[in-house]
């Protein structure tokens, strides 16, 4: 069993977009972003801890950060880590803010 802090370090926020929207309409498959060390087993026990759902499948994937240009310098935006969950047939997560 993970540490309770941990679950709360696990999930950072859910990734809204249309994609992830889209995904979420035709296959149960909801998009977050979670902490670059996350692993598959960890955010698996997260969801189905904190939203009280079973959880059939989980995909991760790292995002490589753009660089981008601020004035004269050049940048780089953070690389983050996106997981695609796949619950299990007939459960939901109800985000707030999602139709």
């Amino acid at each position: 069993m993970m540490q309770q802090e941990r679950i709360l370090q696990v999930l950072l926020a859910p990734h809204i977009s249309e994609k992830s929207t889209m995904t979420a309409d035709a296959s149960g498959t909801h998009v977050f972003k979670v902490h670059t060390s996350a692993t598959k087993t960890e955010i698996k026990q997260a969801v189905e801890e904190l939203f009280e759902v079973k959880v059939a499948q989980v995909r991760v994937l790292n995002v490589k950060g753009k660089t981008k240009r601020f004035g004269q310098r050049m940048g780089k935006r953070s690389d983050w880590r996106k997981a695609y969950v796949k619950l299990a047939e007939g459960q939901d997560i109800a985000l707030a803010g999602a139709n």
